[in-house]
């Protein structure tokens, strides 16, 4: 993965880069470039290319690499001027060490296709929805009933509850918004309201490596953003706990239920003072144990069509590919229900069309960001071939792929 380097040490690297004259590599237009620092970095980056850049141009971003101690850095600059034979542009901002991705890319060439095909099942559901998106795969609890079995999934959850709770409601945001503020804030973050004693506060951390739990920080900042004064925050907290204390409550949790990044409803189970004697509070082993039913309860639903009107064709994506390398791509596609669909994780067939040759591959998106109109797709290939890995790298590029060249790329010299 990419890591920045802190700017005491960028700072070196620039200064060692003029001194020792490191060639930088540059790909444009299937050609390959050398580059060295021509005079002192001040507030500029004064370049000297080993032949001229055929077609380089104002404000164009150029990506280089160079080879430090045996370490693959890297950094992106924007052309100010040309100066013939002399290419100047901004300082970086940062350098990285060790691409993610092993190789840099470029335009894609003009007489180079791609055609990206959407794998697996994707939707497009009415259902509150999330920003931030992490897949997650089910547990072992699936193995202990049959999640086609609804009506049995439902008899283990109430078996579960008699023995461990006072009683549970189970809620689906088909016909119903989420109106309560353990609805509303569970339904915005995707996460559980946590509160094991109504006598203490919501939890301070979240101990999950995949957070799950809504803390006492991210519940003062959402009463906040319902126009709750920054004066009157704790007190109003206070006040809601009190309220549960005061109806009864003893211990309360609240579990989203989500599928992909939909929250369709939540498990709301309790325990109240009115049973001798009262189970013992919840715990963070009672969290677990509610997250994976919500898990197995969505499968559930998908396994039995609940969700089949949603599903979005199988089709090709006539998406934009902005740049393209021998180990990814990037590609934009206006915002609509396919394109909030394509979330990390998510995998695409890639078929690359040369004029002498066609590569099949398999990619998987592993970051996005997006502007006001398109959203921008970083992928991975997966399963590349290596004679079609060589046989990329010469038509983006424009050389045959070396052994050097493949450990300088992926980082491994």
């Amino acid at each position: 993965m990419a890591t920045p380097i802190k700017r005491i040490e960028k700072d070196f690297l620039l200064k060692t880069i003029y001194d020792e004259k490191l060639p930088l590599r540059y790909w444009y237009n299937r050609r390959e470039y050398m580059l060295t620092v021509d005079r002192p970095i001040k507030e500029e980056l004064y370049l000297k290319p080993d032949r001229p850049v055929e077609g380089l141009r104002l404000k164009k971003k150029m990506d280089l690499m160079f080879d430090y101690r045996g370490r693959i850095m890297s950094f992106s600059v924007k052309v100010t001027a040309l100066k013939d034979p002399i290419i100047i542009t901004n300082v970086p901002e940062t350098l990285f060490r060790n691409l993610a991705r092993s190789y840099s890319r470029v335009n894609t060439p003009p007489d180079l296709q791609v055609q990206l095909n959407f794998l697996g099942d994707r939707y497009a559901l009415s259902y509150p929805k999330l920003s931030e998106y992490e897949a997650e795969s089910l547990s072992d609890f699936i193995q202990q009933v049959d999640p086609k079995n609804f009506s049995g999934l439902i008899a283990q959850l109430a078996q579960w509850i008699k023995k461990n709770a006072s009683g549970y409601k189970l809620v689906i945001f088909k016909d119903v918004k989420p109106t309560a503020i353990e609805e509303r804030i569970l339904a915005e973050t995707g996460r559980a309201f946590f509160l094991p004693s109504t006598l203490a506060k919501l939890p301070q951390t979240d101990p999950y490596p995949k957070k799950r739990l809504i803390t006492e920080e991210m519940f003062l900042r959402y009463l906040e953003s319902t126009g709750v004064g920054e004066n009157y925050l704790t007190e109003t907290m206070t006040r809601f706990i009190k309220s549960k204390f005061d109806a009864g409550i003893l211990s309360d949790l609240w579990i989203p239920i989500l599928f992909q990044e939909y929250v369709i409803g939540y498990v709301h189970a309790w325990i109240n003072n009115q049973g001798i004697p009262s189970p013992p509070p919840f715990s963070f082993s009672t969290v677990a144990i509610l997250y994976q039913f919500a898990s197995v309860f969505a499968f559930s639903l998908k396994l039995n069509g609940y969700f089949e009107s949603g599903k979005l064709k199988n089709k090709a994506i006539d998406g934009k590919v902005i740049d393209i390398s021998a180990s990814g791509l990037l590609f934009a596609y206006p915002h609509s229900s396919l394109s909030s669909a394509l979330l990390p994780d998510s995998e695409l067939e890639i078929k690359l069309l040369a004029p002498n040759r066609t590569v099949h591959a398999h990619a998987k998106i592993v970051r996005q960001f997006k502007d006001s109109s398109m959203g921008y797709f970083g992928c991975r290939f997966l399963d590349m071939a290596p004679e079609d890995v060589r046989f990329l790298f010469e038509c983006i590029y424009g050389k045959p792929l070396t052994d050097s060249d493949a450990a300088f790329l992926a980082g491994e010299v």
